[in-house]
């Protein structure tokens, strides 16, 4: 199955942002979920239902539908957890 990938405005600013070389390891990992959407680590509690793919500290929030990815959130680890939900609970409102 092909699957599209699906970018929430904040992270389509933080891709922008982000130097070249990162950038391009990041490419290379959303390429990797398109090619293999389990590829990441399932996520539990709060943001069960959501994976996570590590890419040296930054880590991508995001979630399978039908045959879409939809990233939820990008950023380093300490908090990039945090955010998800608060993006979450956002769009909730």
């Amino acid at each position: 199955m092909k699957y599209f990938l699906v970018l929430q405005e904040n992270e389509r600013q933080t891709l922008r942002i982000l130097p070249p070389g990162l950038k391009k390891k990041i490419r290379n990992g959303l390429d990797e979920i398109l090619s293999d959407p389990l590829c990441g680590k399932a996520l539990i509690e709060e943001l069960a239902g959501f994976r996570s793919y590590k890419v040296g500290t930054i880590r991508m929030v995001y979630k399978i539908e039908k045959n879409a990815i939809h990233l939820i959130a990008i950023g380093p680890r300490k908090n990039i957890y945090q955010r998800a939900i608060s993006e979450l609970r956002r769009k909730e409102e």
